[in-house]
C-alpha cells in the first residue's frame, strides 16, 4: 500500500488550491453567478485531478489527514489530553477557530431579534429531518434495501454531517446496520460535496429576481479585478457593462485583516483564548453525555464573550476584525478540507445508497424552495438564509455559511441571516435531529 503524504502539505496547498479556485469562477462567471465558493470549486478541482491520477496509473495521490504535533493541536485540546499527544484532524483548528468568529460576532440582541427567521430555521429543519428519514426509509424498502438504510443516508448523514453519523454508528450496528460506520462516512462526503455545489446555486435561483446582482461601472470592475474574460464585453441593459460576478480574493482579505495592525493581533489572541477555554468546555459536555460537534464549546464560549462585552457596553470588540479573521479561516479550512476528500471512495455511494441520497437531496431542494422560502418572507434574508438551511441539510454549516458568503458578495449583506444560520446549523439542531434519529431507530428496529 502506497503511503499517503504527510497531512502538512494540505496546510502548503491551501493557498494554492484557493488562487485556483479564483481563476476557475474568473474564467467561467457561470460559477460565480450561481454562487460557487472560491474553496469549493478549487478543492473539488484538486481533488478531482488527484482521482484522475490514481485512475491512470501513473502514481498514487493520497493525503494523512490527522497529526498529533503539540504546537498545532494544544489549542483545540484539554491539557489533561493533550500529553498523550492525540492525532486531530488537521482542519480541526481551523474549524473551531472559525466558529468561535461565529460567537464573537453574533450580537446577542441580533440573535433574540432573530425570532421568526430563528423558530422557522429549526422548526424546518426538524420536520426535514422526519422527511428525509421517512422518504429514505421508504426508497429503501422499494429497492429491498433494509430500512435502517434509509434512515442512514437520511438525516443522520445529511442534516447530522460526518460527527452524527459517527456518534450513532454503534447504535445502528446494534439495531442490525452492518458496516454503519462506513455507510455513514461515505453518505455523509457525499451530501458534502453535495451541498457544497447546490446550495449556493439554490439561492441564486431564488434571488435572481428579489436581488439581482447589481450592475457595475466599469471602472469598479477593473478596480476590484473580479471580471470573468466571458462578461468583459457584455452591456447591461442601461449601456452599462453587465454586473461581473464578485469572486472572493483571498490574498485580498489577508491584506484587510493585516491592515488592522494591532486590532487584528489582539483580536486574534482573543479567538486563541476562546478555542482554548472551549476545548475544556467540550470536554465537558462530553463526560456529560452530550454527543456534540467538537466546535460546540468553543461558540458557545464566543456567545459568551460576545453577550458579556455588550451587556458592559463595550467598545473594544470589532465586529469587522472578527469577520475579517473569519474571511481567511473559512476558505483555509474548506480548502483543506476539500482537497483531502478521496473522490473515489463515492464509487461506494452506489444502488440503493445512491437512490436513496439522490431522493433525499432532491427532496431537501424542493423543501427549501416550497416551504421554507415562502414562510421566510420570500425577500433578500429568506434567500440567504434558504441557501444556508440547504448547506447544513445536505452538507455541513460550514459549506452553508461558504455559500452565504458567495451570495452577500455578490447581492449585499444580509445581516440576520448570516448572524441565525450558524448557530441554527451548527448545534440548535442537534438538539432536534438525535431525537428524530433515534424515534426512527426506535420504530424501524
Amino acid at each position: 500500500m502506497t503511503p499517503a503524504y504527510s497531512p502538512w502539505f494540505l496546510l502548503l496547498l491551501a493557498i494554492p488550491i484557493l488562487l485556483l479556485g479564483e481563476w476557475l469562477l474568473k474564467r467561467i462567471p457561470l460559477l460565480a453567478r450561481i454562487n460557487i465558493p472560491v474553496p469549493v470549486a478549487g478543492g473539488l478541482l484538486f481533488s478531482a485531478a488527484c482521482l484522475c491520477i490514481n485512475l491512470s496509473g501513473l502514481a498514487t495521490v493520497s493525503f494523512g489527514t490527522k497529526v498529533s504535533a503539540g504546537w498545532w493541536t494544544w489549542l483545540v485540546t484539554p491539557d489533561i489530553e493533550w500529553l498523550a499527544r492525540p492525532a486531530k484532524n488537521l482542519n480541526l483548528p481551523l474549524l473551531i477557530a472559525f466558529f468561535t468568529c461565529v460567537g464573537l460576532g453574533a450580537p446577542l440582541r441580533m440573535l433574540l431579534g432573530g425570532g421568526r427567521m430563528l423558530v422557522v430555521l429549526l422548526l424546518a429543519t426538524t420536520v426535514l429531518a422526519a422527511v428525509q428519514n421517512a422518504a429514505g426509509a421508504a426508497v429503501a424498502v422499494a429497492l429491498g434495501a433494509p430500512a435502517l438504510l434509509g434512515v442512514a443516508c437520511g438525516s443522520l448523514t445529511l442534516v447530522g454531517g460526518h460527527g452524527t453519523a459517527l456518534g450513532f454508528a454503534s447504535r445502528f450496528e446494534q439495531a442490525g446496520l452492518a458496516s454503519a460506520a462506513a455507510i455513514g462516512a461515505s453518505a455523509a462526503t457525499f451530501g458534502l460535496v453535495a451541498g457544497a455545489l447546490l446550495s449556493g446555486p439554490l439561492g441564486a435561483w431564488l434571488l435572481r429576481k428579489v436581488s439581482p446582482i447589481p450592475a457595475r461601472e466599469t471602472a469598479a470592475i477593473a478596480q476590484d479585478g473580479t471580471a470573468g474574460t466571458a462578461a468583459a464585453g457584455a452591456t447591461g441593459a442601461a449601456g452599462r457593462p453587465a454586473a461581473a460576478p464578485a469572486v472572493a480574493n483571498f490574498v485580498a482579505d489577508v491584506r484587510a485583516l493585516a491592515a488592522l495592525g494591532r486590532g487584528a493581533v489582539l483580536h486574534l489572541l482573543l479567538v486563541a483564548a476562546c478555542v482554548k477555554a472551549g476545548a475544556w468546555v467540550s470536554f465537558g459536555l462530553d463526560r456529560a453525555g452530550a454527543a456534540l460537534p467538537a466546535y460546540m464549546g468553543a461558540l458557545l464560549v464566543g456567545f459568551a464573550v460576545r453577550a458579556i462585552h455588550d451587556a458592559l457596553g463595550g467598545g473594544w470588540l470589532r465586529g469587522e476584525s472578527i469577520a475579517r479573521i473569519a474571511a481567511v479561516l473559512l476558505p483555509l479550512f474548506l480548502a483543506v478540507t476539500l482537497a483531502s476528500l478521496n473522490l473515489a471512495d463515492l464509487a461506494t455511494v452506489a444502488g440503493p445508497m445512491l437512490a436513496i441520497l439522490a431522493v433525499n437531496i432532491a427532496l431537501t431542494l424542493l423543501f427549501c424552495a416550497a416551504v421554507v422560502w415562502p414562510l421566510l418572507g420570500r425577500n433578500h434574508e429568506a434567500g440567504v438564509a434558504t441557501a444556508g438551511l440547504a448547506g447544513y441539510g445536505i452538507g455541513s454549516t460550514a459549506t452553508a455559511v461558504a455559500a452565504m458568503d458567495a451570495i452577500t458578495r455578490q447581492r449585499g449583506p444580509a445581516p440576520r441571516a448570516t448572524t441565525i444560520v450558524p448557530p441554527t446549523g451548527g448545534f440548535l439542531i442537534d438538539l432536534t435531529n438525535a431525537p428524530v434519529i433515534s424515534a426512527f431507530l426506535r420504530m424501524l428496529s
